[in-house]
């Protein structure tokens, strides 16, 4: 079961990217996470009414608190580094990079979580680092313009996407996934829209593009979606199974990505990408 979900997670996780990356081509990357998150809220608290799991908030250890909100919040960061990435460069190049945070996961999960790497394990984290890097494919010297910056703010929603599995893992142990979820979501919109005003970009929003915030709203359900399929798969399976499945997102973007917006990969990239799934699907053995 928690298979089909971390698949499932993978599907949504991957559309989701598409139909940001069209919601944010005029608006502000930061409004945009944040009038996502909303949508995300409604749709996990509306699991969370229908399966009846609300009854035990009351319940909830000072422990899983702490740790939800913790993952709530490294969730945001991850996900306003993300869509500024996204929202500045090439959708191909940055999701692998978002991706390859798999194998910071791993370790972390061996050193916290006492989730053993086998010499398989080992091999494969090696084809995701390499797959990742030739996927990157960056230009010389365009790390050092506005549109280069892309990826500092992927590696950074790589670093806190890590941290957020390994805390949604702890935090997810005595809880209902779709109420620790909820409650993560909470956290995340606050995050985000304290992140709106600190930068006063809360103005662009009479001037959104209704088109655009249609987009926006559909990334927000795929989230949503994914989201409740990937911590009910966490809560089940191990972490350093769960996490590379879910990475197979990186599958349904690059196809999207080419029929949406004909980013093509070249050789280089596609040797990376084929390096990149067959370290994710060896994960699996």
């Amino acid at each position: 079961m928690w298979v089909l979900c971390a698949f499932g997670s993978a599907f949504f996780a991957g559309i989701t990217s598409i139909l940001a990356k069209c919601g944010i081509k005029k608006t502000d990357s930061h409004v945009a996470t944040a009038l996502r998150t909303i949508v995300v809220l409604f749709f996990s608290w509306l699991m969370v009414l229908v399966g009846g799991s609300h009854q035990s908030l009351s319940s909830i250890s000072m422990r899983t608190w702490f740790f939800l909100i913790v993952s709530g919040l490294s969730t945001g960061a991850s996900w306003l580094c993300y869509f500024k990435a996204l929202q500045i460069g090439d959708i191909n190049k940055v999701v692998p990079i978002d991706k390859s945070s798999t194998i910071l996961t791993i370790i972390l999960a061996f050193i916290f979580l006492k989730e053993e790497i086998t010499p398989l394990k080992g091999r494969c984290v090696c084809m995701i680092a390499i797959g990742t890097y030739l996927m990157i494919d960056k230009k010389e010297g365009e790390i050092k313009d506005e549109k280069g910056s892309w990826l500092i703010y992927a590696l950074l929603s790589a670093i806190f996407a890590s941290l957020t599995s390994l805390l949604g893992k702890v935090g997810m142990e005595n809880i209902d996934s779709n109420l620790g979820t909820a409650i993560r979501t909470a956290v995340v919109l606050v995050m985000a829209w304290v992140v709106v005003f600190a930068c006063h970009k809360q103005h662009t929003l009479k001037d959104l593009d209704k088109h655009e915030l249609l987009f926006i709203c559909l990334s927000g359900l795929a989230t949503g979606a994914s989201w409740l399929c990937y911590y009910k798969a966490l809560q089940m399976g191990p972490a350093s199974v769960v996490v590379p499945i879910d990475k197979l997102s990186l599958v349904v973007t690059v196809i999207f990505s080419y029929f949406v917006f004909h980013e093509k990969l070249n050789k280089k990239s596609l040797c990376g990408f084929i390096c990149l799934i067959a370290g994710t699907l060896l994960m699996l053995l």
